[in-house]
């Protein structure tokens, strides 16, 4: 079953090539930070903030900020159901120019989480709707994000490091159903039970275009 999950992840990492080179793509930057608050043993508080940039910082692309309340279904936190509100701030060029238009968008989402371990592997499945008011336009859109956590054991006492990869498609309500893709592979620290942090790279890649970003990733549960 390890060799099965190993040869699994592999051959999902060695796909990210594959993706950045069909397609034309311009390197960018994520700033992440990803936070939970326990209120209780159920109920929990979701916070979020990303910085995106065209470049490697200062060339505005995207802010987005979120927040939502989740309940927990059992007490290893295994199951979460979540109901979140998202502002997101773009800046987005126009054509090859170097003009940009800003774009305001107030987003509703309902998710649901699940996790499961095989071995020593964390998966982490998530259903996403959305709810999207892009300034007077209406959409909806439904996201399935697939993650995988495999730590890195250097010695019986050292397993903070770890390996972390996912694979997340968008998918409209309306036509051209197809949104985009986003293929991460990265590498974290667990600093403590409640802090990690992960360094990593994600292609973003749309029918006929991508944009590859380096992703800074901060996880906070408090």
């Amino acid at each position: 079953m390890k060799k099965k999950i190993n040869m699994v992840v592999l051959t999902f990492m060695l796909t990210l090539p594959f993706f950045i080179n069909a397609q034309e793509s311009n390197l960018g930057n994520w700033l992440v930070y990803i936070g939970n608050k326990k209120v209780n043993d159920k109920w929990n508080i979701h916070n979020e903030i990303q910085y995106r940039n065209y470049d490697a910082i200062g060339d505005l692309e995207q802010l987005l900020l979120r927040t939502g309340l989740g309940y927990t279904f059992n007490d290893g936190n295994k199951q979460n159901a979540l109901l979140g509100y998202g502002f997101i701030l773009s800046e987005n060029y126009l054509g090859d120019t170097n003009e940009k238009i800003t774009v305001n968008e107030h987003r509703i989402f309902q998710q649901f989480t699940s996790k499961q371990s095989i071995g020593s592997v964390s998966l982490n499945h998530r259903y996403r709707f959305e709810q999207r008011f892009v300034e007077s336009d209406f959409k909806m859109r439904f996201r399935y994000f697939l993650g995988l956590n495999i730590p890195l054991k250097f010695s019986e006492t050292n397993n903070k490091t770890y390996i972390s990869a996912y694979n997340e498609i968008f998918l409209n309500t309306k036509a051209s159903i197809f949104d985009r893709n986003r293929l991460y592979g990265g590498l974290g620290y667990k600093f403590s039970k409640n802090f990690k942090l992960e360094l990593g790279y994600m292609n973003q890649f749309f029918e006929t275009s991508g944009r590859d970003q380096i992703n800074i990733i901060t996880f906070v549960n408090f």
